[in-house]
């Protein structure tokens, strides 16, 4: 990996400041467990018969920032981008995905996200989960995307350490 260029969350602030630079520390730490691999490394799977690999990890983040953010604030209805009928662990398998391909579609919804954010009115903002047929806040939305980052990165560490043996931050 290159240097860690990182900013990190504010040791003071107001909520939605501290919610919005956690999640975007936890976005710049996946993108930079994926830096300096080529496809085939980014493809590398954790332990057959896994699907689990660095760039299966972009792609179903991809997918939760759109199933929390445009499917909850925008349209209910938004298809999956790797799945047809709603299936999280399609994105994983990633053996004929492309870092343009699955980097592409995670930072549209990742730059989508962050408007859906910015343009809420407060963080009690009100959308309708449809997965779980009930309104859920902005708030909640940021949280539980945030524990996803922090849930997968975990795994991005173990499987950038299997790439090239290195164990990050």
């Amino acid at each position: 990996m290159t240097s860690d260029s990182r900013v990190g969350p504010p040791p003071f602030g107001g909520e939605r400041e501290t919610l919005r630079a956690c999640l975007d520390h936890h976005r710049a730490t996946l993108a930079m467990k994926c830096e300096g691999l080529t496809d085939e490394e980014l493809r590398k799977r954790s332990m057959p018969p896994s699907t689990l690999s660095l760039l299966g990890l972009v792609r179903h983040m991809a997918e939760v920032e759109r199933a929390w953010f445009r499917r909850v604030f925008q349209d209910n209805d938004a298809p999956m981008v790797w799945s047809d009928e709603t299936d999280f662990q399609a994105a994983y398998d990633a053996d004929a995905s492309t870092r343009q391909e699955a980097f592409t579609a995670w930072e549209a919804e990742v730059e989508n996200s962050r408007r859906v954010e910015r343009e809420a009115s407060s963080l009690d903002a009100a959308g309708h989960q449809p997965r779980w047929g009930e309104d859920v806040s902005l708030r909640m939305v940021m949280l539980h995307v945030l524990m996803e980052y922090a849930r997968h990165n975990g795994h991005a560490d173990f499987l950038r350490e299997g790439v090239d043996g290195t164990v990050g931050a």
